[in-house]
């Protein structure tokens, strides 16, 4: 086992989250290439094995709620960069077809390459920018769950990525230290947009001091066709 593997496999199970030995496996793979292809393009600044571990794969797993998640059967990534939290979430939740998307095409050639690597086969990678894509009628209100990670600011990314979800699904958004001020930001644009209330879920990460929390929105009714506008602000 890698120091990686074992930095992972500790940091996971303190968190409540077993992996199994394919899992861990598929995340070597997975940080063995954003390694090396970050020497090319920018992907990310965090590098070190124990950062990757934590910071990248268990955080995105944070957003991961069995209520929400055994039920549901799609899932879009809005802005996955280098596929955070998407692909570790394809690797927990297999059952669940995940949809990467991304607007930069170098990060989509990443994507499809990694996830080709880890042999997920229920990953799929889109070149798109959200405000095109969520006005297309194969992505419009499609999706169970939608995710987003450090993409904007909460009014903006309700813009971007609600129009994806379902009535009836869930948009999730990974936020930091100042979620409950973008929580209460936030809870305009989503009734505005076809949303119920903005709840919280602190998480806290193995070994950090620092405060996270996933925001919740469940859509309630169908976004206004006007959304998302061409220039979000």
């Amino acid at each position: 086992m890698t120091v990686f593997e074992e930095i992972l496999t500790t940091r996971a199970a303190e968190a409540g989250i077993v992996l199994t030995a394919a899992q861990t496996a598929q995340f070597a793979v997975y940080n063995e290439m954003l390694i090396d292809w970050n020497t090319r393009m920018n992907l990310t600044a965090l590098t070190a094995p124990a950062d990757v571990a934590v910071k990248h794969i268990i955080d995105s797993l944070a957003a991961y709620d069995a209520a929400l998640f055994d039920g549901a059967a799609t899932l879009i990534d809005v802005g996955t960069g280098a596929g955070l939290p998407g692909i570790p979430l394809a690797v927990y939740a297999p059952h669940i077809r995940v949809t990467l998307m991304d607007a930069l095409q170098k990060r989509v050639r990443f994507l499809m390459e990694v996830t080709a690597a880890m042999e997920l086969t229920n990953t799929r990678c889109i070149h798109a920018r959200a405000e095109e894509a969520a006005r297309q009628a194969e992505h419009r209100e499609h999706y169970d769950i939608a995710v987003s990670r450090a993409v904007a600011r909460m009014p903006v990314l309700l813009e971007y990525a609600l129009p994806f979800v379902r009535v009836g699904g869930t948009f999730l958004a990974l936020k930091g230290r100042a979620y409950a001020a973008e929580a209460a930001e936030g809870a305009g644009a989503a009734r505005r947009l076809g949303g119920g209330a903005v709840a919280a879920r602190p998480v806290h990460l193995p070994g950090l001091d620092d405060v996270r929390a996933i925001l919740s929105v469940r859509k309630e009714k169908p976004t206004p066709k006007e959304y998302p506008r061409r220039q979000v602000k």
